[in-house]
C-alpha cells in the first residue's frame, strides 16, 4: 500500500494522462469500491449518475460491495443513493458513523463542551463578518438556527432530517457526531483556521469549498473504512478508494487501488496512485468498469 510520503513524491505535478487506467495491474482482486459523493461520484450538478444502479448491479454479481463514504448526512445517502446502498455499508458525516443495514459499525462524538464551543466560535465569526452558520448534526437528525432561506437551501442539500430551532445551545448535545460550519466564503482560508485554533479538541478539516466540519479527532473516513474492511473481512489491496478533497485524505492510507479525481484538489492527487477521470466525465463509473473487466477468476 503507497504511503502518504511514497505517493506526494511520486505523484507530484503529475496529471491524468500520467496515469491512465490501462497501467492498473491485469489481474485485480477487487471486493470493496469506497467513493466520496460531492465532486467524485456525482456530476457537476450534484447529480447521481444514471448508470449507477446497472453498474452496482454487475458489481453485485461479482461480489464486489459498493460503498458511499461522505460528508453527508446518513439520511440524505440512503435518499440520494436509493437502491444502490440498500445492502451496503454507509459510512456517513464524514467518517464519524458506519451503518450497514440496522448494524452501527462505527461511530464517534464530540463532548458537549467542544459542540458548544465550535457553535459559539462560529458565530463569533459571524459577528466578525463572515457569512457562516453552523449544523448540529447527530445521527438521525441535523439542527440549525440560523433561518435565512439562502443558508437553509445549502444545508438541505446535504441534510435531508433537517430542523430549524430558537437556539442549537439549547440541545442536549449529547450524542453529536461532528459540528459542520457553512461558509458562503472559502472554507480554507476564511474558516478553517480560526476554528480549529479556538476549538482545538476536535479535529477541524475542509470537507469542500464551503464546509468545514469538526468533530472528534478519532474519527476519519479513513478508520470508518477499516471498521467495513474489518467487519467483512476485506483488506486494503482488494478495497478501491475514489476522492476529491482534504476529507477524503486518510481512505488513502486504507487502499492500494487508490484514485483521485482528475478534478481533485491538489493534496489528494499527491495521495492517490492513479488518477481517475473527472466527477464531471463519469469517472467512478468509468473506472469501476475498467476494475471489473480486469477482476481475477475466483
Amino acid at each position: 500500500m503507497a504511503t502518504p510520503s511514497s505517493s506526494s513524491a511520486a505523484s507530484a505535478g503529475r496529471t491524468a494522462l500520467d496515469t491512465p487506467l490501462d497501467r492498473l495491474p491485469d489481474d485485480i482482486d477487487l471486493r470493496l469500491v469506497v467513493a466520496d459523493m460531492d465532486g467524485t461520484l456525482l456530476d457537476g450538478e450534484g447529480r447521481v449518475p444514471p448508470r449507477l444502479e446497472s453498474v452496482v448491479v454487475r458489481m453485485r454479481r461479482h461480489g464486489v460491495i459498493f460503498a458511499p463514504a461522505s460528508g453527508r448526512q446518513l439520511a440524505n445517502l440512503r435518499a440520494t443513493l436509493g437502491a444502490a446502498i440498500t445492502d451496503s455499508p454507509i459510512i456517513a458525516e464524514n467518517g464519524t458513523i458506519v451503518i450497514q443495514g440496522g448494524d452501527e459499525l462505527y461511530r464517534q462524538t464530540v463532548t458537549r463542551v467542544e459542540a458548544a464551543t465550535a457553535v459559539r466560535v462560529t458565530r463569533t465569526l459571524r459577528e466578525h463578518g463572515a457569512d457562516v452558520g453552523a449544523v448540529v448534526a447527530t445521527r438521525d437528525r441535523a439542527y440549525i438556527d440560523r433561518t435565512d432561506k439562502r443558508f437553509v437551501d445549502q444545508c438541505a442539500r446535504y441534510y435531508e432530517e433537517l430542523e430549524t430551532v430558537d437556539d442549537v445551545l439549547e440541545l442536549a448535545l449529547d450524542d453529536v457526531l461532528k459540528i459542520a460550519v457553512y461558509t458562503f466564503g472559502d472554507a480554507e482560508f476564511e474558516c478553517h483556521r480560526p476554528l480549529s485554533t479556538a476549538v482545538p479538541g476536535v479535529q477541524t478539516v475542509v470537507s469542500g469549498a464551503h464546509w468545514v466540519d469538526m468533530m472528534a479527532r478519532t474519527a476519519s473516513k479513513g478508520r470508518a473504512l477499516a471498521a467495513v474492511q474489518e467487519r467483512l473481512g476485506i483488506t486494503p489491496a482488494q478495497t478501491a478508494v475514489f476522492g476529491d478533497y482534504l476529507n477524503d485524505a486518510e481512505l488513502y492510507d486504507y487502499s492500494e487501488l487508490s484514485f483521485a479525481m482528475a478534478n481533485a484538489h491538489p493534496g489528494i492527487l499527491s495521495r492517490a496512485r492513479y488518477i481517475a477521470p473527472a466527477n464531471t466525465d463519469d469517472g467512478v463509473l468509468r473506472t469501476i468498469e475498467t476494475l471489473l473487466d480486469r477482476l481475477s477468476p475466483r
